[in-house]
């Protein structure tokens, strides 16, 4: 058995709406587009996702396209919300969504991305471009959300 390596990096960004708005955006996989760079098209109920409910997503990465199915593993509406996938370049890829009260009509939405498995180590530069994509996502998902409560 070859040597694996888990990987995990959050991000989080604080946006004023209600919780259940901000966890429904993003547990529609159909805005992903919007905000996600990498994802380009969905297949999946227009609404917000629930444990159990499956969709695909065609991907794009630097070294060409992806097409992810995915499992929604967890959902607590509206604080969490987690889904899963497998792929041949990195494993497995869990993707949660916390969403918490922090006071004044905000909530702090937290992206997580986890690999358990990778089969070799981010590099310095990938972690780089996550951090980079993860801010303009966030700063995305804050600008629609925030619109729509508003």
């Amino acid at each position: 058995m070859s040597e694996t390596h888990a990987f995990e990096r959050s991000h989080d960004i604080l946006i004023t709406a209600p919780a259940a708005t901000v966890l429904d955006y993003v547990c529609n996989p159909n805005s992903w587009p919007e905000w996600l760079a990498a994802s380009h098209k969905i297949d999946s109920p227009d609404r917000p996702l629930r444990k159990g409910d499956t969709f695909r997503e065609n991907w794009h990465t630097r070294s060409g396209p992806a097409v992810l199915d995915w499992l929604v593993t967890d959902c607590e509406p509206p604080h969490l919300w987690i889904g899963e996938t497998s792929t041949d370049f990195i494993g497995t890829i869990i993707v949660r969504y916390d969403v918490e009260d922090a006071g004044n009509g905000e909530v702090r939405f937290t992206r997580t991305m986890i690999n358990p498995a990778r089969p070799k180590p981010p590099t310095e530069d990938q972690i780089a471009r996550m951090d980079a994509e993860a801010e303009v996502a966030l700063a995305n998902i804050k600008k629609n959300v925030e619109a729509r409560a508003g």
